[in-house]
Formats: structure tokens, sequence, C-alpha cells
């Protein structure tokens, strides 16, 4: 294996390179840089008590869109690094590019390196999104020498780099958007940002997969991930944050996409329960606590009967819970859905992991398996183990009264949950009395109930 290069230091400005040019990237002088003695020793870092560190309280950039200040837990932090991924489309640049109009303002200043597109793009954007634009600074190129000198002499207090996966180093001798190339620019301007205070916003892509492009240490470096999702031919779009250094992860926001920009949902439960519309078979209320805030939700249902080998067809919910819970109610229950394709989705753009929805879900299910719609007053909520038990969940108080306020009325929860006493609750303990209390609030008779024509 050959032996590691050592990396070369700039005598006139200190930059470090890993590899020899003749030319110094970052000060522009020639033959400056020289190879660092492996045996050279720095003065040692020396620890310090904790009361003698000097701490600071900035006051949090406000990124002017309600939902996503919500999610940040108020805002950007001074010297931070938040990283936005999302699909190509889904409204990352608008959204970073509202930010620096909305504190521009305010009256702060802000910068945005445009890497992708051309200043005259941006300006038209900037221009449709309204607001003040006299303090934006704009700069459009991809090159990270560029960027870096700009973050450096700057006075904004937020710089958006839209994006760094098209940030090259031409030092380095990798490709751009490569593993080397976006790790090298990150490090370098997060460094400034932070010894600058500056609220940094990096722009990433993510592949086909959905999962974020570059290398994983991207995410480590920055202080906060928080990705958009949604479907592009729709207005909805879904915020959350999967990683915070300041606040709570997990934080869920709702906007809609507009030509003036990202707006905020103002109350997310009632916009979503009311594009229920009438009462139909295969759908039932549930209600997420995956951040600080309960949303209620709709999963729907479609089952239909298998050709060949059923499917299980999961959008928004976890596809192995839902061939678990397939196989406990044909397990525990009989029902014949072993030969049935399974479609369950989470409405609204929502995702969710949590096993909280289990009841919904199976709720769900036999309502559409039975043709049969349930009373929309119902909300579900309970966790199904492989025995087909209905555990309680985390939160339930909390969920339950955030159903209550948008007019759920009737509980189907676990044995002993305590509901609001505006609520009627039906307690089930396993998935066999759950199909029952399912039919019993289904707007027909259990008698009339015609399941699906298995032939």
């Amino acid at each position: 294996m050959a032996a590691k290069n050592n990396p070369f230091r700039c005598s006139a400005c200190d930059a470090e390179s890993l590899r020899w040019s003749g030319q110094c990237s970052s000060c522009r002088e020639w033959n400056t840089l020289e190879e660092v003695n492996p045996l050279e020793t720095t003065s040692p870092a020396t620890p310090v008590a904790v009361t003698d560190v000097v701490t600071k309280n900035f006051a949090l950039l406000s990124l002017g869109v309600s939902e996503v200040d919500r999610v940040l837990n108020g805002g950007v932090q001074p010297g931070s690094v938040t990283l936005v991924a999302g699909a190509p489309g889904i409204g990352k640049s608008t959204l970073c590019l509202q930010a620096a109009v909305y504190l521009a303002g305010q009256g702060e200043h802000a910068l945005v390196v445009a890497a992708e597109e051309s200043a005259h793009q941006v300006a038209s954007r900037a221009e449709r999104l309204g607001g003040g634009t006299s303090t934006i600074e704009l700069l459009a190129t991809s090159t990270l020498d560029d960027a870096a000198q700009a973050l450096a002499t700057t006075d904004a207090a937020l710089v958006v780099i839209d994006s760094i996966s098209t940030m090259t180093d031409p030092t380095l001798r990798s490709p751009s958007g490569g593993v080397t190339q976006v790790r090298n620019a990150a490090e370098r301007l997060s460094v400034i940002a932070r010894q600058r205070n500056i609220a940094l916003i990096l722009v990433g892509h993510v592949t086909k997969d959905g999962d974020l492009a570059g290398p994983r240490a991207l995410e480590h470096l920055v202080d906060t991930v928080m990705t958009i999702e949604g479907d592009r031919h729709h207005q909805r779009r879904v915020v959350t944050t999967t990683k915070h250094r300041f606040g709570p992860a997990g934080e869920v926001g709702l906007l809609e996409l507009e030509s003036g920009g990202l707006i905020s949902l103002d109350d997310p439960s009632a916009t979503l329960l009311a594009e229920r519309g009438s009462a139909l078979p295969g759908s039932v209320a549930t209600v997420l606590a995956e951040g600080t805030r309960p949303l209620v939700v709709e999963i729907q249902a479609l089952v239909t009967p298998a050709v060949s080998t059923p499917a299980r067809v999961a959008q928004g919910v976890s596809g192995t819970r839902l061939r678990q819970l397939a196989a406990v109610v044909d397990a525990h229950c009989d029902l014949g859905i072993a030969r049935t394709d399974l479609f369950v989705a989470c409405s609204g753009a929502i995702k969710t992991t949590e096993p909280a929805v289990d009841v919904a879900v199976v709720a769900a299910i036999t309502s559409a398996f039975f043709g049969h719609a349930l009373n929309q007053q119902v909300v579900a909520l309970g966790e199904i183990g492989l025995t087909g038990s209905i555990r309680p969940v985390l939160s339930i108080s909390r969920r339950l009264s955030e159903a209550q306020r948008v007019g759920l009325t009737i509980a189907v929860v676990p044995v002993g949950t305590e509901v609001p006493a505006a609520m009627t609750a039906y307690p089930v303990g396993t998935v066999s009395e759950l199909i029952g209390v399912i039919s019993q609030l289904s707007r027909e008779l259990p008698q009339q109930a015609r399941p699906i024509d298995q032939e």
C-alpha cells in the first residue's frame, strides 16, 4: 500500500492543500506551497473549565416561513450549517431564496452563491418572490475558491450555496459532484461560516432512491439536515429534520408551493382532515406524533382480488409493517386477505414509520375488504404485535386531544386508555376484537357485509 502523501501548506496564508501546485488556491501566490513535516509538533491544546468558556446567545434568524421556522426550532442559528436536501424541482432553491428575500426585507444582508443557475435566472426568481432585494448579494460561480473568498469577506448574516454538489476545487483531481469535491467544499465553507458566525445553508441533492447524494460524512459535518418531500406535480410539500443540534429532530411542517413561494399551512390537521371528502370504504383517521406537534392524517386502503402473487404496496407507511400486519390479520382472523392485493397509503404526502398507526391500517383494510365506510368521526390508534394483541402507544393523550380538537369523537384505542370526556371509547385488546368494532362502526349492519369474491 502506497504511503499517504504529506499535506502542503502555503507559507503566505497558511492554507493547506493535499497536493503541491505552483500557485496557492487561496491567496494566489506562486511557489509558496511547502510540504509539512509530519514530525512537526504544534502547541498542545489544553483543557479549560466549563465555567471559563464564554458563551454567546445569538438571536435566531427567521426564514420567513412559519412552518420551516417551527421545524428548525425557531430559525437558523448564526454560525451554524444547515443542509437542505430534496428531489429536483421540489422547491429547495425557492425556499432558500425566499429566506434571503425575507431577511433582506428585515434589513439583513444575504449572499446567494448560484452554482447551477445564471445570475439572471436567480434575480428573476427573487423579483417574483417579492420583498426587498437591495441587500441581497449574488455570485454566480461553481468555483470553490471564489465562493470561499466571498464568504470570507461578506457582511451577510445568511449565505446560501446552491448547490454544494456542483462546487469544484480545480486543485483536486476528481470530477464535480464526486465524494472528494463535495466533502472538501463543505468542510472549507463550514469552517469559514463558523469562524465568522454566518448562518450557512447548503443545498444538496438526493439519489433516485431518495437518499442524500454525496458522502455520508456530509451529514455528520453539518448541524442540521432538513429535507423537503412531496410530489413535484402537486403543491403540497412536507419539511422535516432528520438531524438538528439546536432542537428536537423529526419535526414535520406542511407547506403549499404557490407562485409567490412556499406558504405555511396554519392548521395542518384540519387541512388534511378536510381533504377526506365524503365517507368511503377504506378510510380512517389516525394521529401521528413523531415531532412535538401531533398531526391528524388519513390512512387509505384498497383491497382487490389477487390475479397472481398477492401484492403489498405501501405509500407513506412502512412496507415491511404492512406485510407483517397482513400476516397477523390472516393468521388470527381468517378473513382471506392472503389472497388479495393490498394497497395502503398515508394521505397528504406524509410519511410515517411509527407503529402507532397499526390499528388504523388494519381498520382501513377491514373497511375496504367488506366495502363498508366507517363513521368519519372515528380515530384509530394502537400498535399490533405478532400475537395479535394491541398495545398502547406513546403520547396517546396528546394524540387524542388533537383528534378531539378537529372534531373526531370516536376513539378506537387499546384497552386501558383514558380518553377525553367528550370522546366515546371503543377499547380493543386483540385484532379479532378490532375487526368486530370496525363492523359495528360501519354504516351498514355487519350481517350485510359482502367480502370480496375470492373465486
